[in-house]
Formats: structure tokens, C-alpha cells, sequence
């Protein structure tokens, strides 16, 4: 009999690193893929993303709408609380017997007391992590200890587990599960990717993608004002933007980045989504990725890609030495894509290493999955490091 399982979903960027995951669920004769579907998939002003993932040809088994008024921390409070309860029923109907939960945002954090609530045994992807410029940290910390087992993009962040006091057992670095997509996706070549975008790349081309940190001081418009003036400095290159994501402080940031691409249209284009292969084609195709998202850490180092990450909401992360670390900061910003421009320093690009791993991740999860008894793991035992247990 098939084994249950569901794949909970709430923005592009994790159905991204998910994709191959969900794919192979799909297809396997001994799984039952239930895919639920949340967040900021099912906002209009995000692109209504749902829609992607039905095209894709994945059946959803359900959705939760969190009521996600605005981005001020009391509505994503009160979203958390709606998460909650509509997981609890979603869960309720479908039984599953396992829920695979990527990362670190407040609809994963939904999940988790959901599932865990109702003994149903949770599958972390991507804990470990450390990224102390946002709410992300504590959210992603909590899940770890609600979960039964791990999967971890990297040795440090399995080290980081199990001494959070997970048994060492249950923990399992399989690498990260967005560098799949270079080993499996077919990615557009530069005259298919300017007619999917309806965009022509210039000679220097920059993505930029800015989200909130939500833990620093600074204010995120302020912060994205900096970022747009740096760009300035650039008049000759192209840019890419993407919107950042609905956490608190986002809304503001929107409008700022309509505007200068509506100010610069001949050489500016603005996208709710992009989708997993625009974005990783362009990954390969531009100079520079600007702003503070994972992905700069995470996938534009395997594209060759050098990356320009600006502030602290990545702090504490492993990176490559393609990632330039910036202040949020115009002069900083823009001397920092200078660097990535510098033809020394693009030179050195041929010898990154991506600490993240070699992309076979989906197959590593489901062997572990299988080998799995889900009622079993529900009990779980704190590993103490030190030995000594309680006194």
C-alpha cells in the first residue's frame, strides 16, 4: 500500500526548491503525493502562483488561505494562527503519514504545529541554518525541534542539528535541493530567455532580488532607496527585478521598485514571478545577483553567478567566494558591483566551490523516507552532546 505523504508549499521560492522532490513523488508507484498548497501561491498580487504548479501537471490536494491582510507583524501573527488551523483540518481529511516541510518562513512555522499536533511525523528540509538579519532564525529552530527527521543542506548545519539535540541518527545532509535544478532542469539559451521574458539582456545585465530583513533596524524601504540609488551608478546595464516576498515590511517595497522600472523601461523589467527556469536561465545569463535572497548564497554560485548580498539577513550563512558581502549602504552597494563587474575578480569564477553540494538531493531524501518508520519516530529522544543527561 502506498505511503501518504504530503508537500506543503507556501511561496514561489520554496515550490522552486521543491520541484524535483515533488516530481519524483509524483511518479513513484509506493508514494501517495499530496500536495497542499498555501501562502503567497494563492495571492494575486504575488502572481497567483497555484496556477504555475497546476500547469506543471501536479495535482493539489488542498489549499490553506492564511487571510494575509498586509505585511505588518500583527497580521502575519494573526496568519500563523489562521496557518494553524486550516493545516490541522487539511490534515485531519487527508491522514497523511508523513508532511515535508522546507525552510524557515511563518507558514512552514504553521505547518509544523499543525502536523506536530496531530502526530503526524515531519520531514525538515534546510534546517540548521543560521540567518540573523530575520525572524526566519527562530522560525526554522522551531521547526527543528518539532520535527522527526532532518535534512540538511551542508555538514555545518548537520553538526547544528544534533546539537540542538537532535539524535544523529535522524539527521542527514543531503545538500541542498535547489542545486537540482542544474543537474536536471533544461535551462532556456539567451535568445528563447529574452522572447519568454519579453526582454532584451544588454552587455551587463544585474538580477535583483530584495527582501526585507525583518530583524534589522534599518528600514527595508530605506534600505531598498539605497539599493535603487547604487543602481543609478549602472545606467548602462540592464536589470531584472523580482518582487520580494509577503513578509513584514515588503509592501513598502513594492511601489519603489514599480517605480524606477517604470522610470528606466527601456532597460528595466519588473516580475511578480519569474518561475523556476526564467530565473535559473538568467542566472546563467547575467553579471551579478543583487540584493539579500538565499538563492545569491545557494544557486547563483553553481551558475558561475557572482552574487552582491547586501545587509544582514543572510548573516551567518555558508557562502562561496563568489558572494560580496555589502552594508546596506549606496556607496557600498555600488562599489560591491563594481567588484562583481571587475574583470580580475570574474577571472577567479572558474574556481568556486558551492558548499551547498552536488544537486542529487531528491533521491537521497526518499531512500531515507523509505528505509523509514514514520509512528515509530513520533518519540523523540533529546541527544544530549555533552553525555551527561539530566542530573
Amino acid at each position: 500500500m502506498a505511503r501518504r505523504i504530503a508537500v506543503v508549499t507556501g511561496t514561489r521560492a520554496d515550490y522552486g526548491l521543491l520541484y524535483w522532490l515533488i516530481h519524483d513523488l509524483h511518479q513513484a508507484p509506493d508514494w501517495e503525493l499530496q500536495l497542499i498548497v498555501s501562502g503567497m501561491h494563492l495571492m494575486p498580487r504575488f502572481g497567483r502562483t497555484v496556477e504555475v504548479i497546476e500547469r506543471d501537471g501536479f495535482p493539489v490536494a488542498a489549499t490553506v488561505d492564511l487571510g494575509l491582510e498586509d505585511d505588518t507583524p500583527l497580521s502575519v501573527a494573526r496568519a500563523i494562527g489562521a496557518g494553524t488551523a486550516g493545516f490541522a483540518n487539511v490534515f485531519a481529511r487527508l491522514q497523511p503519514d508523513w508532511v515535508v516541510i522546507l525552510g524557515d518562513r511563518f507558514e512552514a512555522l504553521a505547518t509544523a504545529c499543525a502536523a506536530y499536533t496531530l502526530r503526524v511525523p515531519i520531514a525538515h528540509i534546510h534546517g540548521g541554518e543560521i540567518t540573523e538579519g530575520a525572524l526566519d532564525d527562530g522560525y526554522r529552530h522551531a521547526i527543528t525541534k518539532l520535527a522527526a527527521l532532518h535534512f540538511t543542506a551542508a555538514e555545518p548545519y548537520r553538526r547544528r542539528v544534533i546539537q540542538m539535540g537532535e539524535a544523529p541518527e535522524r539527521v542527514y545532509n543531503v545538500g541542498a535541493p535547489g542545486l537540482e535544478h542544474w543537474v536536471r532542469t533544461p535551462l532556456l539559451t539567451r535568445p528563447e530567455l529574452e522572447r519568454a521574458l519579453d526582454f532584451a539582456l544588454g552587455e551587463t545585465t544585474l538580477l535583483v532580488t530584495f527582501h526585507p530583513a525583518t530583524l534589522d533596524e534599518g528600514s527595508p524601504a530605506d534600505q531598498c532607496r539605497e539599493l535603487l540609488a547604487a543602481l543609478d551608478a549602472f545606467s548602462h546595464a540592464h536589470v531584472v527585478f523580482t518582487l520580494p516576498n509577503a513578509d513584514p515590511g515588503g509592501t513598502a517595497i513594492i511601489p519603489l521598485l514599480e517605480g524606477y522600472a517604470a522610470r528606466h523601461p527601456q532597460r528595466c523589467r519588473l516580475f511578480a514571478s519569474l518561475g523556476q527556469q526564467r530565473y535559473l536561465s538568467l542566472l546563467r545569463q547575467v553579471q551579478a545577483v543583487v540584493g539579500n535572497s538565499s538563492s545569491g548564497l545557494i544557486e547563483a554560485p553553481s551558475a558561475g553567478c557572482v552574487t552582491v548580498n547586501i545587509g544582514e539577513r543572510q548573516r551567518g550563512r555558508l557562502r562561496a567566494s563568489s558572494v560580496i558581502d555589502c552594508a546596506p549602504h549606496r556607496g557600498d552597494i555600488e562599489a560591491a558591483i563594481r567588484r562583481a563587474l571587475d574583470p580580475a575578480f570574474r577571472a577567479t569564477l572558474g574556481q568556486v566551490h558551492n558548499p551547498y553540494g552536488d544537486g542529487h538531493v531528491a533521491a537521497r531524501i526518499l531512500q531515507v523516507l523509505r528505509q523509514a518508520e514514520p509512528r515509530a519516530l513520533l518519540r523523540k529522544p533529546f541527544y544530549d552532546i555533552s553525555g551527561e543527561g539530566d542530573a
